[in-house]
């Protein structure tokens, strides 16, 4: 079984299920998961696990993220973008500089809100199903990083912005709050995700497409393989002994003396790397603490 990470362009319309959904048919693959979800109405960069790298997927969540946004000042809704039901408009009086100024307020380390509208489970309940009975309930704010923001144009009441920032940050909300800075209120208009970790736009494709490829017999050119995914990560090869590569194929933590890198002078405590058995396939990663390398996950196939 092939497996890999397709880096899938969402259209308007689909939730992040419905494309896996739909890829287990184009794929004929039960085992496909995807890497944090994008509301509907948002497009762009949906990284999708196939087979084992499904194990990939937690890691590939906790990644940055860039999204390209436009807000529409002077309207407030219940969802905190143009879907929802309108709770007040207002006129914008703020300048062009005060608008940058409380955009710019939210860039570094800061606690948000989430959405009531969102995925989020409070007693097990997801914050959406709550909303749609009716239902508000207070949600605690959680720290997330906005590591940048590139005001793109405005053009009152719209303003389009660049939005670079870590996992868990709600694009919605800071529109939201960005309007509650101004005033005015604020709800977003359009969201596209650019880049997840190092899967970018311009290579992803849509569902349509990976269908025609596939049908083609040409996945393996749009599916990144699993070790791909750790590129930042340095490579280490398993001894060809019976004993090592043993020891390695079961999971067993693998002693410095039991591999070989060529272009690594000495191991460092707490790092993280590549391991690969002697006929170039990949084990998995590991961290390495006291001449030891213990397996954190798993991908061999």
């Amino acid at each position: 079984m092939n497996s890999g990470i397709i880096n899938v362009y969402k259209e308007a319309g689909y939730t992040s299920f419905d494309v896996v959904a739909r890829l287990r048919g184009i794929l004929k693959i039960k085992k496909i998961g995807h890497t944090g979800t994008l509301d509907p109405d948002a497009t762009g960069v949906l990284p999708v696990c196939v087979g084992k790298a499904t194990k990939l997927c937690d890691m590939l969540t906790d990644k940055d993220k860039v999204y390209e946004c436009v807000m529409m000042l002077g309207v407030e809704t219940d969802t905190y973008d143009l879907s929802g039901r309108v709770l007040s408009r207002n006129s914008v009086t703020a300048s062009e500089e005060e608008i940058v100024n409380a955009i710019n307020s939210f860039v570094g380390d800061i606690m948000q809100v989430p959405p009531m509208y969102s995925a989020l489970k409070i007693n097990g309940k997801k914050l959406y199903e709550l909303a749609r009975e009716g239902k508000e309930v207070e949600r605690k704010p959680r720290p997330v990083t906005i590591f940048s923001i590139d005001i793109l144009n405005i053009s009152l009441p719209e303003v389009s912005i660049r939005i670079h920032c870590s996992k868990g940050t709600y694009i919605r909300s800071l529109c939201h709050d960005v309007g509650e800075v101004l005033g005015c209120g604020c709800a977003m208009k359009s969201l596209v995700r650019t880049r997840v970790s190092m899967f970018d736009i311009a290579d992803a494709r849509t569902l349509d497409e990976i269908e025609r490829i596939v049908k083609a017999g040409n996945l393996d050119g749009i599916m990144l393989k699993v070790d791909q995914a750790f590129e930042g990560m340095e490579t280490v090869f398993v001894i060809p002994t019976e004993d090592a590569i043993k020891h390695a194929v079961n999971g067993v933590p693998i002693p410095a003396t039991d591999v070989f890198a060529e272009s690594i002078s000495g191991f460092e405590d707490g790092k993280r790397y590549r391991i690969y058995l002697p006929d170039n396939r990949f084990i998995g990663v590991y961290s390495y603490n006291d001449n030891l390398f213990t397996l954190e996950k798993m991908f061999l196939e």
